[in-house]
């Protein structure tokens, strides 16, 4: 596990240390959302918090809050964390709200998402790298 994921995952847990946590991995390739997602979970699982995981293709904000998301937060453990991952979708105007922290992994020049808790390079998925993005300097028709 890279250092990468292991302060991703610190970071989460600081900011959202206990309950129902819920976490989206997007980016513009949903299968490499679905790898990172994976990296995460596993470093989520390394500090000992149980860890749920769910994939979508689509991202369809419809079937994820009642098929994914309705089922865990009604779920009988308070104590946990479901990690989704999926396509660009996932962090969409009105499904962004569904989650307590997301993460956009990107490749290459890809732009970063303007509304992420964190930034993935997985340029080279072996070595992930975090980024941070000067949101201020984006021009105002950005993302939209």
């Amino acid at each position: 596990m890279t250092d990468a994921w292991h302060g991703i995952a610190e970071e989460f847990l600081h900011l959202y240390p206990a309950g129902r946590r819920l976490l989206a991995v997007a980016g513009e390739d949903a299968e490499r959302s679905r790898t990172a997602a994976d990296a995460l979970a596993s470093a989520l699982v390394e500090t000992g918090h149980e860890v749920e995981r769910a994939h979508s293709e689509d991202g369809d904000e419809q079937t994820l809050r009642a098929d994914v998301v309705a089922p865990f937060r009604s779920g009988p453990k308070a104590d946990r964390v479901l990690v989704v991952s999926g396509p660009a979708a996932l962090l969409s105007p009105t499904a962004r709200g569904m989650w307590n922290f997301t993460l956009w992994q990107l490749a290459g020049d890809e732009p970063p998402h303007s509304v992420a808790s964190a930034l993935v390079d997985l340029t080279d998925p072996a070595h992930p790298i975090r980024r941070t993005a000067d949101y201020c300097a984006l021009p105002a028709s950005f993302g939209s």
